[in-house]
């Protein structure tokens, strides 16, 4: 590469930790889970040589690192542990945390002028909720909540909390988010947050499982017993009282900070904003006249953010590039994926089961795949460059028929072993998702949970959620071409334009690599999965 073209690189040091590369011309990311296959892995180091290589870089072609962390303050320079990587501190400039997830939701959307809006369970300075005003100029901090207030009173925090006691780790709060339709808000009479000038107040005054036992003790509320998993009635009611709670919390907060920055853009980051049932109210708000929440909006996100400031720094430029996917991964070529096929040891593939299979090169993935999702069958789907984001959007995704209950409940039952009580999401191609779903803008990027309507939810029983919503991906052909052709074949074959979608796994992080995808079809009851041009089927 001639030193005349400008790199920089981002690295988040936390939890979800990653790395991602900005070129004039490329933007590659992934997070360290996809690579050495331990969900939520901080570390950054397998990430960033993945993203060097993909762009076709080095290390000394790299002009800034920016680098991000959870803690009370951003990390140093020093803390950056970038030494032993031959990188002098003078390449390295720290990022406050929620400033990074500004930059990913402002940088990212459509807008030139929004007010962004930052929440999650912490971030530096005992931040949990701020807000900015987003211009061409710059992105300018305007508010948020006071250091001095306990981070468990924040809203990420709480809902952080209630998950720990209903028996699940922090960052699983879509299975809360879940649960919460199956229970009744209105059993609990006290509110959990107050918003005063753009400002959250909550109630609870620890963190984790124990902040809720005190919470429960001081009120008298009974939460049902710790670690229900969503097998006690009292725990449900405890997930959709916090629900209910968020999304109030919530839309009083953007409406009071679009106030604040007089900006009706509202651009949503911090891993609250993946709550797609409250977004779907936030984004229905009078005072909200566009919406934009980026698909890694957790700390997911949070090298890409800090990669987009470094250009920042570098260049003198606020970067607006305006996302149409979330594919930030490379492509792997026919030959890598042929070495995982045929069991080479340079494709990395481990068989943790080592099941039969034979593999074939189809001259139409698409229509093949189509036809087996027709006639019952579950597929692997694994095309072109990952997602970076926490949800498979049609790259590293599992495809099912969801015509009825059939499909979903052997994925939970043979395939993801996941709780009974969580929807599959559908993907609906772009032309007709107005038709089957109460949705009036894009959601490609499956953070909308809108109602299904009512004339289509019996053709699709096996994405609606007992609470009559589905978490839509809206497919657009000019983003997705292989995937829309897939779904509008299947949609020639049944008249239903839409498939059931979910994450390319087993309770492991989503696949990344071609022998990843094997690995996987042969460790559980998949009865295919196509990788490229490839049909791979058990045998």
């Amino acid at each position: 590469m001639s030193r005349t073209k400008r790199c920089v690189v981002g690295i988040n040091l936390g939890h979800d930790g990653g790395a991602a590369v900005i070129t004039d011309t490329v933007m590659v990311a992934i997070g360290e889970e996809r690579l050495n296959r331990t969900r939520y892995s901080p570390g950054f180091e397998a990430s960033l040589l993945y993203c060097l290589r993909a762009a076709g870089l080095q290390l000394s072609d790299v002009d800034l690192v920016a680098v991000s962390g959870i803690g009370h303050t951003p990390p140093t320079r020093a803390e950056a542990g970038l030494a032993h990587l031959g990188i002098d501190e003078s390449r390295i400039v720290p990022v406050d945390h929620h400033l990074s997830h500004a930059y990913t939701a402002y940088c990212l959307s459509p807008y030139e002028e929004a007010t962004v809006l930052v929440v999650d369970g912490g971030g530096n300075n005992n931040d949990t909720e701020t807000y900015y005003r987003a211009t061409p100029h710059g992105i300018e901090r305007l508010g948020g909540n006071p250091p001095t207030r306990p981070r468990a009173a924040g809203i990420g925090a709480t809902y952080e909390a209630f998950t720990n006691w209903l028996g699940w780790h922090e960052q699983e709060a879509g299975k809360t988010m879940a649960l919460a339709s199956y229970g009744d808000a209105d059993r609990y009479h006290a509110p959990l947050f107050d918003v005063v000038d753009a400002t959250v107040h909550g109630r609870l005054t620890r963190t984790h499982a124990p902040g809720i036992a005190e919470l429960a003790e001081r009120t008298g509320f009974d939460f049902g017993p710790c670690d229900s998993r969503g097998e006690h009635e009292l725990g449900k009611h405890a997930a959709a009282y916090v629900q209910d709670q968020t999304e109030r919390a919530l839309c009083a907060l953007a409406e009071q900070t679009i106030a604040a920055t007089g900006l009706g853009n509202l651009c949503f980051a911090g891993g609250v904003a993946l709550n797609c049932v409250a977004a779907d109210k936030i984004r229905r708000l009078d005072a909200v006249t566009g919406y934009f929440a980026p698909p890694a909006a957790s700390d997911r996100g949070q090298a890409l953010g800090c990669a987009l400031y470094a250009w920042h720094r570098l260049t003198g430029d606020l970067p607006r590039r305006p996302l149409t996917s979330d594919y930030f991964g490379r492509d792997y070529t026919d030959k890598e994926i042929e070495q995982a096929l045929n069991r080479d040891p340079r494709s990395g593939l481990v068989e943790r089961r080592r099941t039969p299979f034979r593999w074939r090169r189809e001259s139409d993935i698409a229509t093949t795949a189509a036809q087996m999702i027709a006639d019952g069958k579950i597929i692997g789907w694994f095309q072109g460059g990952s997602e970076l984001g926490p949800r498979a959007l049609g790259a590293r995704s599992i495809l099912a028929d969801p015509r009825t209950t059939a499909s979903s409940d052997a994925l939970n039952r043979r395939i993801k072993h996941r709780e009974s009580f969580r929807p599959f999401a559908p993907a609906v191609l772009a032309d007709h998702a107005s038709t089957w779903f109460d949705l009036d803008v894009a959601s490609p990027f499956m953070l909308l949970a809108p109602p299904v309507r009512p004339d289509h939810t019996d053709k699709i029983a096996g994405v609606v959620h007992v609470d009559g919503t589905a978490r839509v991906q809206t497919v657009d052909p000019a983003a997705a071409p292989l995937y829309s052709a897939l779904i509008e074949r299947f949609h020639q074959l049944t008249g239903v334009p839409v498939v059931l979608n979910t994450s390319f796994n087993d309770r492991e992080p989503i696949v990344e690599t071609p022998a990843h995808a094997l690995a996987t079809l042969q460790a559980c009851d998949l009865d295919a999965a196509c990788i490229g041009e490839y049909l791979v089927e058990r045998s």
